[in-house]
């Protein structure tokens, strides 16, 4: 995925009729396994697929989402609800990547990426181009017309 993350989270928020700081926290939880990319190019120069690092992986994610929890309801039980939106979101997120971008899903007995539909690097083509053009973009589109639908039912609710 590449555009469907943050509509991804608007969408799994609306469906499931969370609002409020529920719904930011879903937002949030979607795009938030990028914040990778910031070492990607900043630190790391590119040098390591940005699926590689830890919040991309699956059990990491599932690990540092269940304590957050556990600390939200023990703590302050009024942010379990946007704990958890924020937990399934970034589940949602490596879901969507798994589509065509590769997770580490035996992390960390493994490195290895797993994908459902390799896009095939072209000579002479941007590796952005390659996944703009490939037909799984049609599922990036589909989020993206659940996510205006929802938004323009929500609208049309007030």
């Amino acid at each position: 995925m590449i555009t469907a993350h943050l509509p991804s989270g608007y969408v799994l928020a609306r469906s499931r009729e969370w609002s409020g700081a529920v719904l930011v926290a879903a937002v949030i939880g979607a795009v938030f396994p990028d914040v990778d990319l910031i070492a990607f190019y900043l630190i790391d120069d590119r040098a390591v697929h940005h699926h590689r690092y830890w919040v991309h992986a699956p059990a990491f994610a599932f690990l540092v989402s269940a304590a957050l929890y556990a600390v939200a309801a023990l703590a302050a039980p009024k942010w379990t609800a946007p704990v958890f939106a924020f937990g399934a979101a970034w589940t949602v997120h490596i879901l969507l990547d798994s589509v065509a971008g590769g997770i580490m899903w035996l992390w960390p007995v493994s490195t290895e990426l797993f994908m459902l539909f390799p896009v095939a690097s072209r000579e002479g083509v941007h590796f952005l181009v390659a996944f703009l053009t490939h037909w799984t973009m049609a599922f990036e589109a589909l989020i993206w017309l659940a996510a205006i639908w929802f938004w323009r039912k929500a609208r049309s609710d007030v």
